[in-house]
């Protein structure tokens, strides 16, 4: 049974009574998602959208949003995701850029400047509430208005290096993402007695799919508003879970918490994905706690995770393996290919390539991703970084990577972030960003560069470094480049700010 049949099942037989979403100290049942989901499909219809229609929704990690999903992907129609996360102008331009015909959304992000025009000038805006109402509040759906046939989402992948991009998945690919993940639900069980938690932003992939999962197979679902250590801690204490999902930010800050073990004592795993997780992070997080964590790897384009850990590769494994990503999941293939095309032998680095059902190019059809990797005898992938990341220097190319794992090798750094830039003579040229380690003294810029100087050649010695508190990072926690560049060139501005006063 695959994703859309399994949520129209649920809104049509699940039983009102049963809890189905613990939010923010509250709790609804199936009656009220089915309420909801009932009032959006009655109001889709009227506005004539038929299957396929197109609906924006600006997505919050709330219960009534979570119905409006599962109403709008039973229903055959395809769900736009807008994130509320951008700022007022960007959403704007989005909504605009669409020309969605219907957009769903909560009050706040409708209210915004330029919003509520934006989604007016095409469509009509249905604003819903948070008991899960809706109800008109400007515009009209045009009559004829374009559907996207086949297509179950349309998403924005992060943005960590630049504009996201919109993706279109097919509801094929939702389906063998979950049966990749191990989420196929049982048919003849509709609701299971144990939850999972969801605290990334279900308006990304990493947060969709465990809804999806958390959904699919019939758990109750603890949707954080965000990640915050004691909220989650409190979650995974109170309710006993077995399994739980954080990305490497989320993982340090337990760490740096100093979360009690016994706290965490029902933990059997924890997942990790949307950024590479550091070996050295996760041996950390298994050292104190007992805790294995299972890095997976994946993107937007791939529905969530095609390559990844169980927990028997990790008992027989990790001591050899650990950095690695994993293996291919069921129903992957993977190779490596030069910059030809031509597969290159076991252990070469070069371009992952995919093969899966979970592409956006089905299962025939190969995907050449922007990942430098290596295959090794055992299966087991290795990322070496990103082939579109790679900074140009005068000719010379610079691996962010490279440079990122030698400022992390500093004492006094928790964690580095190199990006390329633009440089009127050399094209480009590397620029880091490090968070400072906890403790009584930040690292000094001086003694990072003669690090770098004494163990990288010297193209790759980066122009500027910054020391942060925090690293910028997107709404899922990845570290934002785009931002980090904007602090490097405010930095680079304030220092020629500086020097030309005291000319």
């Amino acid at each position: 049974m695959g994703i859309r049949d399994r949520l129209s099942r649920l809104l049509a037989e699940a039983a009102a009574d049963a809890e189905a979403i613990e939010h923010d100290g509250r709790c609804w049942t199936w009656g009220q998602v089915q309420q909801t989901a009932g009032g959006v499909v009655e109001a889709l219809d009227a506005a004539g959208l038929r299957t396929g229609g197109r609906v924006g929704v600006v997505l919050e990690n709330r219960p009534e949003h979570v119905a409006v999903v599962a109403a709008v992907i039973a229903s055959g129609r395809c769900l736009v995701m807008l994130s509320p996360l951008q700022p007022a102008a960007r959403l704007a331009a989005d909504i605009a850029r669409c020309a969605l015909p219907v957009v769903v959304s909560g009050a706040e992000p409708l209210a915004r400047e330029g919003v509520r025009a934006a989604v007016t000038a095409h469509g009509a805006a249905l604003q819903l509430g948070t008991d899960g109402t809706l109800r008109p509040v400007g515009g009209t759906a045009p009559a004829d208005a374009p559907a996207n046939p086949g297509v179950a989402v349309e998403m924005l992948t992060s943005g960590t290096t630049g504009p996201p991009k919109r993706v279109h998945l097919r509801i094929g690919q939702l389906d063998q993402a979950l049966v990749s993940g191990g989420q196929t639900p049982k048919p003849e069980r509709l609701l299971s007695r144990s939850a999972s938690l969801v605290a990334a932003p279900i308006v990304h992939i990493g947060g969709l799919w465990r809804a999806l999962a958390c959904l699919a197979a019939g758990r109750r679902m603890l949707l954080m508003p965000r990640f915050a250590v004691e909220p989650w801690v409190g979650a995974v204490e109170r309710h006993g879970l077995r399994a739980a999902s954080l990305v490497p930010a989320a993982i340090r800050a337990v760490l740096d918490a100093d979360v009690p073990k016994e706290r965490l004592a029902s933990l059997q795993v924890v997942t990790s994905g949307t950024a590479p997780c550091p070996a050295e992070l996760a041996d950390a997080f298994f050292r104190t706690y007992g805790i294995p964590v299972l890095m997976t790897y994946g993107a937007t384009e791939f529905a969530g995770a095609v390559v990844g850990w169980t927990l028997p590769l990790h008992e027989r494994w990790w001591q050899r393996k650990a950095g690695s990503a994993g293996r291919a999941f069921d129903g992957v293939e993977l190779r490596v290919t030069g910059e030809d095309g031509t597969e290159l032998p076991v252990g070469r680095t070069g371009r992952l390539e995919v093969r899966t059902e979970q592409s956006t190019r089905g299962r025939r059809a190969w995907v050449r991703t922007s990942d430098l990797a290596r295959i090794d005898a055992d299966r087991f992938v290795w990322i070496e970084g990103r082939a579109d990341d790679a900074i140009i220097r005068g000719g010379f190319k610079v691996q962010p990577e490279t440079v990122q794992r030698v400022l992390e090798s500093h004492p006094a750094v928790r964690e580095a972030a190199v990006a390329g830039l633009p440089d009127a003579r050399l094209g480009e040229v590397p620029v880091a960003a490090v968070e400072a380690a906890p403790g009584p003294a930040a690292p000094d810029v001086a003694d990072l560069v003669a690090l770098c100087r004494a163990r990288l050649t010297p193209y790759e010695v980066p122009a500027h470094i910054v020391v942060l508190g925090a690293l910028p990072r997107t709404p899922s926690s990845k570290v934002s480049r785009v931002e980090l560049l904007d602090l490097v060139r405010a930095r680079i501005a304030r220092h020629e700010q500086v020097e030309e006063e005291q000319r």
